[in-house]
């Protein structure tokens, strides 16, 4: 009998999220899913662009994340952009929404991907950067670029 594999498959990632937030802490969370979702998640089509984390009476849930309708599903199709369920223990969703509720603190989703079988996403507490920080970025990222390029050029002399 073939062992389950345990390496990720990632079927999303959410690289907006890492222009827009500084990251605080990640978490890996499970997800409740309906059937089709499943198979639209494993034809790898996903979108977390516009996805947020709420946590609403000790449960945490996900918004905004559009897993597109399975092509081959009937009338058991679920709804692209439903709100789902997120599994997260007791003392993760107090500590998430403790932290949540100081000013310019939110939780938005970074990655979707399968591990072992099980849809897992990994979720962030994140603080919005100011304009002026993601232009810093930016420069830094290309000030990288250029530096290593540079250093190709002196080594291939």
């Amino acid at each position: 009998m073939a062992s389950k594999s345990t390496t990720d498959s990632v079927v999303a990632r959410n690289k907006k999220a890492l222009h827009e937030y500084h990251i605080d802490d990640t978490y890996e969370a499970g997800m409740v899913l309906q059937g089709t979702e499943v198979k639209g998640l494993r034809a790898g089509r996903a979108s977390l662009i516009d996805g947020w984390v709420e946590i609403d009476g000790g449960e945490a849930w996900l918004h905004g994340v559009n897993i597109p309708v399975y092509s081959q599903g009937t009338w058991t199709n679920h709804a692209p952009k439903r709100k789902r369920k997120l599994l997260l223990h007791k003392q993760e969703i107090a500590k998430l929404w403790h932290r949540t509720q100081a000013k310019g603190y939110t939780i938005v989703p970074l990655e979707l991907y399968f591990v072992d079988g099980r849809a897992k996403v990994k979720i962030a507490l994140a603080r919005g950067k100011a304009e002026w920080d993601k232009r810093e970025t930016i420069r830094r990222r290309q000030d990288d670029r250029e530096a290593q390029r540079a250093m190709r050029e002196a080594n291939k002399r």
